[in-house]
């Protein structure tokens, strides 16, 4: 297998590694972010399903996290990484047939591949603590996540240079480029170097998973990625439509898509230092309520520059609650029960992202852009509380 210079230790390797990769696989996500609801919405009869293929990703990743987990609990991260990135580039491939061919059903097809491929590299903030002592496991994380920076210069940029390759047929370039941004992230994988599980990790089951589920740190851990990827997935799947309704460009879409993934990766460079400073609990706080005030701008009108500030509030809120969920989950288990742990809630999460990419595209059909955005506030609202409820029972606990 291909080794990196040893002039970095190992823990430090393979986050560098892990981060090309999080930037590979972001850049393909960003891609797909720009055009898919667009392709959606020109190859379904039905309108109200724009969103479909997207919700139908969403759902293959869920369901794709417990068994990618547990495979890669038995055979180690590089072969599980490989094995997503070879599904990725089929679904992307499947894809610019699908909109050569004009089918529909076989574009969800295809988009439900690419989901499997996201949802194993969902493990890459995961796998890069696997080697990494606790001082550096928020900071491996908010690294790993700060390789998606690339994401937001060259996805929305991939996208706009791409989708007229095949002129007359749109789209067809951005779904190919797809498939070779997942083969480059399967290349690149073959340079991590974590250990395989130990013989009795992959034997002990640990504690029962409900009894892990039940701990209040897993329920707010959860409940964060849960809601702050659920609004964001609602609120950006849809920005492309509403601003084309609002008579603006594709540019302009991909513009403000690019703004909001730059807002997503780009705090993840100093999200772990605030959250080993301040604390997981206290930065989560901060994303809800950043995302509460992406609705409030999303809610005052629709000018260019509300949705340009609305989605950096969206990627930055985003970014805040992803990397603070993701520490505090690592207080819920042993070694043992990592792999169930971190499966369970990432199918948490993207059950509730599946239902909001769905419910995205068939709110803003039927009630519009500001019912997407006035959607969010309950949820968000629910969130703040359960942090701050942790907070002070945490508080308690100390005094």
């Amino acid at each position: 297998m291909p080794r990196l210079p040893s002039l970095l230790n190992p823990q430090h390797a393979n986050v560098l590694v892990l981060a090309l990769c999080q930037a590979t696989a972001a850049t393909s996500i960003t891609v797909m972010a720009t055009v898919s609801a667009l392709a959606g919405q020109e190859l379904a009869v039905d309108k109200g399903l724009a969103t479909l293929p997207i919700a139908l990703q969403q759902l293959a990743v869920m369901l794709t996290t417990f068994p990618a987990s547990m495979l890669m609990k038995r055979l180690g991260r590089r072969p599980g990484f490989t094995l997503g990135s070879l599904t990725g580039v089929s679904g992307g491939l499947l894809q610019a047939h699908a909109v050569f061919a004009g089918d529909f059903a076989l574009f969800c097809l295809g988009n439900a591949l690419v989901g499997v491929a996201n949802g194993f590299t969902l493990f890459y903030r995961f796998a890069a603590i696997d080697a990494a002592d606790s001082a550096f496991k928020s900071k491996a994380i908010s690294l790993v996540m700060g390789g998606g920076v690339a994401a937001g210069f060259c996805g929305p940029l991939i996208a706009r240079w791409s989708h007229d390759w095949f002129q007359p047929v749109a789209f067809a370039g951005a779904f190919l480029a797809i498939a070779l941004l997942q083969g480059l992230a399967g290349l690149l994988v073959q340079f991590i170097r974590i250990p395989r599980p130990t013989l009795e990790e992959r034997r002990s089951a640990g504690r029962p998973l409900p009894a892990i589920m039940r701990q209040p740190v897993f329920v707010t851990a959860a409940l964060g990625g849960m809601i702050g990827y659920g609004v964001m997935s609602l609120v950006m799947t849809s920005t492309p439509l509403a601003m084309i309704d609002c008579s603006y460009s594709f540019g302009d879409a991909a513009f403000v898509i690019q703004w909001h993934v730059l807002g997503m990766f780009l705090p993840s460079f100093f999200t772990g230092h605030l959250v080993a400073r301040f604390g997981a609990l206290r930065i989560m706080l901060t994303g809800a309520g950043l995302l509460l005030c992406c609705a409030a701008v999303n809610l005052s009108g629709v000018g260019l520059w509300q949705f340009w500030a609305a989605l950096v509030l969206l990627g930055m809120g985003w970014n805040f609650l992803y990397i603070g969920s993701s520490s505090l989950l690592t207080e819920s288990y042993r070694p043992a029960e990592r792999a169930k742990t971190q499966a369970a809630n990432d199918f948490l999460v993207f059950g509730v992202v599946t239902l909001a990419s769905f419910a995205s595209g068939l709110l803003h059909h039927l009630y519009g852009w500001q019912a997407v955005n006035a959607g969010v506030l309950l949820p968000v609202g629910l969130l703040a509380g359960t942090i701050l409820w942790l907070y002070h029972r945490r508080r308690q606990a100390i005094a």
